[in-house]
């Protein structure tokens, strides 16, 4: 496969992007090839962020460094104005736009943000039930005990800024989160909940259940993908072989589930009929986490080659049938995304953060530029 023809179209796309989003953040479509704009109100704005990031430092154009730095200065500004950040998604906000700039340029300005939004991440942590608040205010009567299986990839945003102040809380408070969440989010036959309900005073557990899954005890493909990816991440920050375990149990599930294109259903127990959604945004996910997995185990270990091989294969197809290549009307790198087909939210659409993962793990297939999860 030519990974580097394919990061040329999906660059050219971008370029496009740039004038068409100015400086909105494209969110999802919905069933009319555009994306809907947000102006820093939701979860998802870090990942136009990111790509205009990883587009600069594979091409070193000047345009989409501009772009990524004014990008940052927004995000400046809705920390500093507390702007729709009561959630556990600080960071991938913030790990893809401040975090980005500094790995990139080391520029202190964005270093001081990064940790800010580290901090405010940080106030997200109830210790009564020791874990980080996915939604709502504390106290929340609905969610006040909620951890979902996507906040471990909030998590480095806390690894990282241990490093740079050597502040042990920052790692303490994301290792105990990833350890709740290995052992209540991922179950016995590698499968996993999307989220988990906690006693938000005692921290008794509660159950299992799910939000954008096809029902509580089923495999929200997401979910298994952010799981593959997040504890990866977390076994490169603390080299505890039982986060390694973890992604890979998780891992071994989501290959042995996928159908023979090798792109995900929305949920690995959804009936596979006609027109049900896919959702490439999980696969683009799972090909990084799989690619970063790879990478932490030895040459010789045969699971090592497995994992490449399921990640390349994954991506020769997402390139082949769901790449928007040529497509110059299309605003989306991926198509057949899903946001949340439970709730009928653009349910087979572009989502922002399937683009981001698939240039991700297409910069990784190319040239090894793994993102902006952790320094370099």
């Amino acid at each position: 496969m030519d990974w580097t023809a394919a990061i040329k179209q999906a660059l050219r796309t971008t370029s496009a992007n740039l004038e068409r989003f100015k400086d909105a953040y494209p969110h999802v479509s919905n069933g009319d090839g555009k994306y809907a704009r947000m102006n820093q109100t939701n979860w998802t704005e870090g990942f136009w962020s990111g790509i205009l990031w990883l587009s600069y430092e594979y091409s070193q154009e000047p345009a989409f460094r501009e772009a990524a730095e004014r990008s940052v200065a927004s995000f400046g500004r809705r920390l500093e104005q507390g702007n729709q950040l009561d959630h556990h998604d600080i960071g991938f906000l913030y790990s893809l736009s401040a975090k980005a700039q500094w790995i990139i340029e080391q520029d202190e300005s964005a270093r001081e943000l990064a940790l800010r939004a580290a901090d405010a991440l940080m106030r997200r942590w109830r210790p009564g039930p020791r874990l980080i608040q996915a939604w709502g205010a504390e106290g929340d009567p609905e969610n006040g005990g909620r951890i979902i299986i996507d906040c471990l990839m909030n998590l480095p945003l806390l690894y990282w800024a241990a490093e740079q102040t050597g502040d042990g809380r920052y790692a303490e408070i994301a290792r105990a989160h990833a350890e709740k969440s290995r052992r209540f989010l991922v179950r016995g036959d590698d499968s996993s909940y999307h989220t988990f309900y906690f006693d938000p005073e005692t921290g008794d557990a509660l159950r299992g259940g799910t939000h954008q899954g096809f029902r509580d005890g089923s495999t929200w493909t997401r979910g298994q993908a952010w799981g593959i990816y997040g504890f990866a991440l977390a076994h490169r920050y603390y080299k505890a072989p039982e986060f390694l375990e973890t992604s890979k149990r998780l891992a071994r599930y989501f290959i042995a589930h996928l159908p023979e294109d090798q792109v995900a259903y929305w949920d690995f127990d959804v009936p596979q009929e006609e027109g049900t959604p896919r959702d490439s945004s999980a696969s683009a996910i799972a090909a990084c986490g799989l690619l970063e997995l790879a990478g932490q185990l030895p040459e010789a270990d045969p699971e090592r080659h497995a994992f490449l091989a399921a990640a390349e294969q994954s991506m020769r197809s997402l390139v082949a049938r769901y790449f928007t290549a040529g497509h110059e009307a299309e605003e989306g790198l991926l198509r057949h995304g899903s946001y949340s087909v439970r709730s009928g939210a653009s349910p087979d659409d572009f989502v922002i953060w399937g683009d981001y993962f698939f240039l991700e793990a297409l910069m990784r297939l190319d040239r090894g530029i793994p993102g902006y999860w952790y320094a370099r």
